[in-house]
This record gives structure tokens, C-alpha cells and sequence, in this order.
């Protein structure tokens, strides 16, 4: 596991729980306005946590924290995610992931282990802009492939959408909302940059998200979603 950083204590991360969460370094995907370019490029790769000092830390906090957020980068990509989470969940952790879903064999591999106890997926565009938002070629068949086995595995579960102006529209996010499946959990995220971004340009707030007003009226028409404004 490459462990690029960690939170020792979050009550936001997962909800209802009171946990740690860690950042896997290494990402698939190259979205403009992604704010962790140091988890994101190899070039801005910082020291990695050793793998025993995370779970030192959790061991010493059985009792105190109840679960553990793996995020990303993208934590799928990480060849000793599955022996990692074994360990977690030895020591009595729920574990909560966030993944974009590009590859739902090894979401499939974790479900089938109990490994996992709550999904979060970002739906990054439509099927027609998936390419144009991830900034590469990307497999589209894979992300419906997760959607599916998310919604299906009786985990609690959410998808979620961060709407940026440039790259979303109205009807953008219309037709992502028919890619979440009935009775699942949809989030619009507000595009809130912190620090800077991979592409410059998505580091001006002004230019690149939409105002609340603008985002409630998403939520009006769209009444399965909810709007979360991201810290």
C-alpha cells in the first residue's frame, strides 16, 4: 500500500462514525480540477506511511475510533489493498471506500471478502464526457459495471458528482442522475477549490462553480439527489 496521507480523526468522512482515513497515492484518471496532484502525479509524490504505522495507530485506538476511510488517488489501484483491509477489519474496523470505479473486479473481490462496509463512487460525467472529464480514454462499460455491483450489494452506499462549470452542465447532470440506480444515494458535490489544481485554470472559484442558488435549482428538478458543498 502506498500511503501518501492520513486524517487520525474525522466525523465527516463516514457518516454516523468516528474515523481515520488515509489517501492512496496513484490515480488512473487526470480530472482538471482535482485538488491532489500530490496523490495524483508521481512527480508530486511525497514520503509514503509505512502500512504498520497505520495500523499501529488503529490497533492503539480500538475503542476510540470506530471505522476507517480509504480514499485516493484511487485505492483500487493498490495491489495490497485486499491484504490491508484484511488486517483492518481484523482489528474490528468498519471500512468505508471512495473509488471512481474504473475497476469493478477488484470492487467485486472486496464485496465478495467482507472487506468493505460503505461505498462511495464518483460518477464523473455522462457516458458521452466521460473522457473529456477524466482527461483520459476511459472505460465507461467498467464505471457502469461498478454502478451496478454498488447498487446491488445491499452496502450502504452513494454516488456522487462534483459539478463544475466548465465541464458540467444542466443537462450533464441530468443524465448522470439516470445513471444511479432507483432507491440509491445521489450527491452533488460544489466545486470548491483548495489550493491548486491540476490544470490552473480550475483554481479560480469565480470561472468554475456554480452558485448555490444555481445548485438548489438542480436539486428542485433532480429530486433523488442532495447537494453537499465540499470542505
Amino acid at each position: 500500500m502506498r500511503i501518501g496521507g492520513w486524517v487520525k480523526f474525522s466525523l465527516i468522512d463516514y457518516p454516523g462514525e468516528m474515523a481515520a482515513v488515509i489517501f492512496t497515492q496513484g490515480c488512473n484518471y487526470r480530472c482538471a480540477y482535482c485538488h491532489n496532484a500530490d496523490l495524483v502525479l508521481p512527480e508530486q509524490y511525497t514520503q509514503c506511511i509505512p502500512e504498520a504505522e497505520v495500523l499501529g495507530f488503529l490497533k492503539e485506538r480500538q475503542g476510540k475510533l470506530n471505522a476507517l476511510v480509504v480514499s485516493g488517488g484511487e485505492p483500487t489501484l493498490q495491489p495490497g489493498l485486499l491484504p490491508f483491509l484484511q488486517k483492518v477489519k481484523a482489528l474490528g474496523y468498519f471500512v468505508k471506500l471512495d473509488t471512481n470505479g474504473s475497476r469493478p473486479k477488484v470492487l467485486k473481490a472486496l464485496l465478495a471478502a467482507e472487506l468493505v462496509d460503505y461505498i462511495a463512487m464518483d460518477i464523473k460525467a455522462p457516458v458521452s464526457k466521460y473522457d473529456f472529464v477524466t482527461g483520459i480514454s476511459t472505460n465507461v462499460v467498467a464505471v457502469k459495471e461498478s454502478i451496478d455491483l454498488i447498487s446491488r450489494s445491499e452496502k450502504p452506499h452513494v454516488f456522487r458528482t462534483t459539478v463544475v462549470r466548465s465541464m458540467l452542465s444542466f443537462n450533464d447532470i441530468r443524465d448522470i442522475s439516470r445513471m444511479v440506480p432507483e432507491g440509491s444515494r445521489f450527491i452533488l458535490q460544489e466545486f470548491v477549490p483548495r489550493g491548486s489544481t491540476l490544470d490552473p485554470e480550475y483554481a479560480n472559484p469565480l470561472s468554475q462553480h456554480y452558485s448555490k442558488e444555481e445548485l438548489n435549482r438542480m436539486l428542485d428538478f433532480f429530486r433523488k439527489s442532495e447537494i453537499r458543498v465540499t470542505a
